[in-house]
C-alpha cells in the first residue's frame, strides 16, 4: 500500500473541501493509498508539512487548496533533498496550474486522476530566495488577487476580481524598470509584467506555445500606452496572448533580473499571493526540479521523448 500525506486548506475557494473532504479521502483509499491528513493552520504551516512529507519518505504529497496553497507546499518540497511527487486537488478560486497538469477542476475527479496519474518532473520558478509554481507578476491589477478579501472571492468568484480591477483603472502607474536577460538590457516604463509557466493566468489570460519542463519561462511586459484607447487595445491583445502588439515585449529565458529604477516601491505577486516589494528581483527557472502528478502526459505541454 502506498503512503500519502494529504495537506488540506479548508478555506480555499468557496470552502468546497469542507463538504468533499471525506469523499476525496475515500477515493484515495479505494485506490490503495494509506492517507494521513493535515488541515493547514497557516501558510507557513503548509510549507512545513510539505517538508515533513518529504523527510518522512511518503510516496505522495497531495495538496487540496488554491494555487497559493500549492505554492506554499512547493516551498517546503524545494527545501528538501528528496522531493516527493505532488498531486494537486484544486479547490481555489482560479486553479490555473491544475489546467496545465491536466487535472480536472472537480475535486473527486481530481483525486481519481491523481490516483491513476504519473509523476513528471516540472520546472519551478525561483524568485530571489523564494519559489513559485507558475507565475510571478507585478503592475496593473496584480494586487487585486491578494487584496480582495477571501470571503468576497468565495461568494463572487471571478466577478470579485473583475469588479476590483475596474475600481483600480484610474490608479494605473507606469514603473521605470531595467530588464536584463540573456545579455540583453531593456530600460523602459511598464505598467504590467509577468513571468509564467502555465496554460492560463488569473483564469483569463491563455498562454500559448509553452512547455512545463524545457527550463524556460515566458516573460510578458506591457509598456506604458500613450492614451486610454491604446491601453484598451493592448489589454485585449494581452488577454488573447497576442504578443505582436507594439506595447508588449515578450521573450523566453531561464534567467531574468528586474530592477526598479524609481524610489517608489511596488508589489509583486507569486502564484496569486503577495510576493514582496524588493527593488531587485532575480527570477530563475529550475529545470525539472519537482515531480508533479499529471493526467494524460502525451496531451500536455511537455517535451516529447
Amino acid at each position: 500500500m502506498k503512503t500519502m500525506y494529504f495537506v488540506v486548506n479548508l478555506m480555499a475557494g468557496k470552502a468546497v473541501m469542507n463538504k468533499k473532504l471525506g469523499a476525496v479521502i475515500d477515493e484515495f483509499i479505494k485506490n490503495d493509498f494509506n492517507v494521513t491528513v493535515h488541515i493547514t493552520q497557516s501558510g507557513d504551516d503548509a510549507a512545513e508539512q510539505a517538508a515533513y512529507a518529504c523527510k518522512k519518505g511518503y510516496d505522495l504529497l497531495a495538496v487540496a487548496g488554491g494555487d497559493g496553497t500549492l505554492s506554499r507546499c512547493l516551498h517546503g518540497v524545494m527545501s528538501c533533498e528528496k522531493k516527493v511527487p505532488i498531486g494537486y486537488v484544486p479547490s481555489g478560486s482560479t486553479n490555473d496550474f491544475a489546467k496545465s497538469l491536466g487535472i480536472p477542476s472537480d475535486q473527486l475527479k481530481a483525486a481519481s486522476a491523481i490516483s491513476h496519474g504519473e509523476p513528471v518532473l516540472c520546472d519551478v520558478g525561483g524568485f530571489n530566495d523564494s519559489y513559485f509554481s507558475y507565475v510571478a507578476a507585478f503592475g496593473a491589477f496584480t494586487n487585486v488577487t491578494y487584496e480582495t478579501p477571501q470571503k468576497i472571492k468565495n461568494i463572487f468568484g471571478h466577478a470579485a476580481y473583475i469588479a476590483d480591477c475596474a475600481a483600480h483603472i484610474g490608479t494605473i502607474k507606469a514603473k521605470p524598470l531595467r530588464i536584463e536577460y540573456d545579455g540583453n538590457v531593456v530600460e523602459d516604463e511598464f505598467i504590467y509584467g509577468m513571468i509564467t509557466n502555465t496554460a492560463s493566468v488569473a483564469g483569463m489570460i491563455n498562454m500559448k506555445n509553452f512547455l512545463l519542463d524545457d527550463g524556460l519561462f515566458e516573460m510578458t511586459l506591457v509598456r506604458k500606452p500613450k492614451n486610454p484607447a491604446t491601453l484598451g487595445m493592448t489589454a485585449l491583445s494581452l488577454l488573447k496572448n497576442d504578443v505582436s502588439d507594439k506595447n508588449i515585449l515578450f521573450f523566453r529565458t531561464q534567467d531574468v533580473t528586474v530592477t526598479n529604477l524609481s524610489e517608489e516601491p511596488f508589489t509583486w505577486t507569486r502564484d496569486g499571493e503577495y510576493g514582496g516589494m524588493d527593488k531587485v528581483i532575480h527570477l530563475h527557472c529550475y529545470r525539472k526540479a519537482v515531480p508533479f502528478i499529471v493526467c494524460g502526459k502525451e496531451e500536455l505541454p511537455f517535451e516529447k521523448e
